[in-house]
This record gives C-alpha cells, sequence and structure tokens, in this order.
C-alpha cells in the first residue's frame, strides 16, 4: 500500500502525540485508513440508476419519435439500458468520488466506527495504565473522524468535547490534509485534558501511525 504520510510528517506527529501525552497523561494512538469497507452495493446502485434512468430517457424518445421510426426494436431499448447501466457500475469501481455519491451518510458512519472499535481492540488500545488510552482514526473514502477515548478518560472528555475534535478536524480531511487534521485534534485535545500537574505515565502505546489499506 502506497504510504499516505511522508517520513517528515509521520516524524513531526510521532513528536507531537509524545508532547501532548506528557501534557494530558494519556496514551494517544493516530491512525489513517483508506476506507472501512467494501460497500460492495455500490456498484449496483449506480447500475440501477443508470439503467432506470436510461429506460426513462428511451421510454420517452420512443413516444415522440414513434410516427418516425415504428420498426424500433425493443431488444435495442433493452441494449441501451444495460448499457448505460454497465458504464455507471463501472464508473462506480473506478472513480471513487463518484461511487461515494451512492454512500449514505449514516451507512458511512456506521462503517467508519466499526472499523474503529475493531481496531482498538485488535491493537489493544486498552490495555493501559488505567484505562487512558485514546484513539484518533481518519478514514479517507468516507471523510469521517472517529475519536474513540477509553474508559479512563471519560470523566474529562465528554461526547461535546468528542465532537467538538471532530468539527475541528474534518474540514482538513477534505481537503486531503491528513496531517493538518491529525494537529488539530491534538491541538484540541491538549486545550482540553491538559491540567496543572498532568500524572505522570509511561509511554505503554507505541507512537508510530497505524496506517492501513482497510477493506
Amino acid at each position: 500500500m502506497k504510504q499516505i504520510l511522508s517520513d517528515q510528517e509521520r516524524c513531526r506527529l510521532d513528536e507531537r502525540v509524545a508532547e501532548t501525552e506528557r501534557r494530558t497523561g494519556t496514551q494517544i494512538v493516530l491512525s489513517v485508513i483508506q476506507r472501512s469497507d467494501s460497500y460492495a452495493e455500490l456498484p449496483w446502485k449506480a447500475f440501477a440508476l443508470g439503467a432506470s434512468g436510461a429506460g426513462l430517457i428511451l421510454l420517452l424518445l420512443y413516444w415522440r419519435l414513434y410516427d418516425w421510426y415504428p420498426d424500433v426494436s425493443a431488444r435495442i431499448m433493452v441494449s441501451g439500458m444495460l448499457s448505460c447501466g454497465a458504464l455507471l457500475a463501472l464508473l462506480s469501481v473506478m472513480l471513487p468520488r463518484f461511487a461515494k455519491c451512492f454512500l449514505s451518510d449514516y451507512r458511512a458512519e456506521a462503517e467508519v466506527r466499526q472499523y474503529a472499535k475493531s481496531l482498538f481492540l485488535d491493537r489493544e488500545l486498552f490495555a493501559t495504565r488505567k484505562r487512558r488510552g485514546i484513539l484518533l482514526l481518519l478514514s479517507l473514502f468516507e471523510r469521517r473522524v472517529v475519536i474513540l477515548p477509553d474508559r479512563g478518560v471519560d470523566d474529562r472528555f465528554g461526547e461535546a468535547d468528542v465532537q467538538n475534535m471532530i468539527a475541528a478536524m474534518t474540514p482538513f480531511l477534505k481537503r486531503k490534509q491528513i496531517g493538518q487534521a491529525f494537529d488539530a485534534g491534538l491541538d484540541c485535545l491538549t486545550r482540553i485534558l491538559t491540567t496543572a500537574s498532568p500524572e505522570a505515565c509511561n509511554d505503554e502505546l507505541p507512537n508510530e501511525i497505524i496506517e492501513e489499506k482497510g477493506i
């Protein structure tokens, strides 16, 4: 898989993560993935739209031009419908931005959150002293941000704080500025969780950014 972040950006973010952990007494893991699900239904949705749209257009043309072309066969009309549907299905496979037009916000949000929870468990991000791990995950295809704090920071990091972080990171993600998106998230964490005398803690989770192709 092609590396999403440059080596320079990774080194800089590793240092920022370490500094934020020292100031907040938490353990932070950054992750960026290509997509959270294969969304096998998207080409079929594109096909259905292309076929039904072409069918409607051909029907109107046949009705309007019947007097001039009375011998147009049903085979030609069906072929036109299937060809248009196949073309849109192919475009949805080859062009991710086009495919995203057929993806609902609810489905995207659910799949990215499910992927984040699976990653949290698979990488054992819960295995920290006093359960103070926090996962910041970006999913590129869906353009979604998920913040998963462990139970040890629930009293200091509420749902409103999570939504504020997502709002700060999302504009950078949409412009594919991954490093800046993580910077915005770490800035928010620093403002929210920094205390006058943060509790010292060991570096229990690796600072290396997780990059995955996804599903």
